[in-house]
């Protein structure tokens, strides 16, 4: 091994440990509001054709941004304005609310992983340029953690693992079923909706430590 090998195994090592070290006081929470992601189909309904959306902030997770756009959401007792669209857009058109969002539009939000609709309830969407019934989309979000790849191996956690999550403070609460979603996409962070933040006295940028796999 020469020299310089050396110097760039060091480096690297030096690198990993500084980005362990960034989390050894515990994993920063993300809070969710209500948000859509959208279909390249369904925001052409909504918006016209070939239609892009307009990048208002990056979000925590690498290459995930707000949109400026919003849209209207409507059940079959109430409605939401101007939710949030999230990019970029995605294969299926999907509707993240918390389980109280879910009793002003009149629908039982199923709880489940981001991705997975199938047997979930639909809303009507209404945007600019027209409206799109889904049949279904709604969901409540599992909560999760996403977690890089060296985090994870170093810490022995595996794609899919659930876990417990310890808050503190004066609402000090143990968050069961957690879901660890590895991936070297992603930087670490626990993402819960505005129902778990509020029980939990919880916001954005607090840290909270995983104490059962």
């Amino acid at each position: 091994m020469t020299q310089i090998d050396r110097a760039l195994i060091e480096k690297i090592t030096e690198e990993v440990k500084r980005q362990i070290q960034k989390y050894e006081t515990g994993i920063p929470v993300g809070v969710s509001n209500r948000h859509i992601h959208l279909s390249q189909q369904d925001l052409y309904r909504l918006f016209g054709d070939g239609y892009q959306l307009t990048k208002y902030k990056d979000l925590s997770q690498p290459g995930q941004f707000a949109a400026k756009e919003t849209v209207t959401i409507i059940g079959p007792k109430g409605s939401f304005e101007r939710v949030r669209i999230l990019g970029p857009v995605r294969e299926d058109t999907q509707i993240e609310i918390s389980v109280s969002d879910g009793f002003k539009l009149g629908i039982i939000p199923i709880v489940k992983e981001s991705g997975d609709i199938d047997g979930t309830p639909g809303v009507i969407i209404e945007g600019p340029k027209g409206k799109v019934q889904k049949d279904q989309g709604v969901i409540a979000a599992l909560r999760h953690i996403h977690m890089p790849v060296d985090y994870a191996r170093e810490h022995g956690f595996n794609n899919g693992d659930m876990v417990t999550v310890l808050t503190e403070g004066i609402r000090k609460t143990a968050f069961y079923n957690v879901l660890i979603r590895v991936s070297d996409k992603y930087n670490l962070e626990m993402h819960i909706d505005m129902d778990e933040a509020n029980s939990s006295g919880l916001k954005n940028g607090d840290r909270v430590k995983i104490v059962k796999k």
